[in-house]
């Protein structure tokens, strides 16, 4: 199946379970056959992951409304933006766990932006369209996400005793 990987890594970063990624990617699928008709033969992945990305959100209300938390407009605007310096080198070490931490700590919409450039290597244009926002909407919750992952790695890093 096409993009089977794509739905559900982007699941599993939304849900931070892997049976909860399967249930919804799962349920995505259904609700993309079933609504198969709608599709416009635009970008096939981009319309895939838009299903599942609301399909989680779904599931996430239902069941871990807490988790749904998204922040507001303030705060956004509080985290500084960085010179934009992509770590994509470092996302792509799926090993790091580090690395996968602090993803998972990124509020959920700093969190997809990111999965789903850095993992996913969508454009920004196909990001905006799976998150229904704004392209500039997706290059500043690219940059702020970079900056919170710099910041909460540099606090991670080992300190080294003269």
């Amino acid at each position: 199946m096409p993009h089977l990987d794509a739905a559900y890594n982007l699941a599993r970063w939304l849900t931070r379970n892997e049976h909860d990624a399967q249930d919804i990617v799962q349920d995505a699928f259904l609700r993309a056959l079933k609504f198969f008709e709608s599709f416009r033969g635009r970008n096939s992945r981009s319309w895939l992951l838009t299903i599942v990305r609301n399909t989680a959100y779904t599931w996430l209300e239902k069941n871990r409304k807490h988790e749904i938390g998204t922040i507001s407009d303030e705060e956004i605007e509080s985290i500084q933006d960085a010179e934009p310096n992509p770590e994509a080198h470092l996302l792509k070490d799926a090993d790091n766990q580090e690395i996968m931490n602090a993803i998972a700590e990124l509020p959920v919409e700093f969190r997809e932006a990111v999965i789903l450039r850095e993992l996913e290597e969508m454009s920004y244009k196909e990001i905006a369209d799976v998150l229904n926002v704004p392209l500039g909407t997706v290059m500043s919750r690219l940059a702020r996400a970079r900056r919170q992952l710099q910041e909460s790695l540099r606090h991670h890093q080992p300190r080294v005793s003269a």
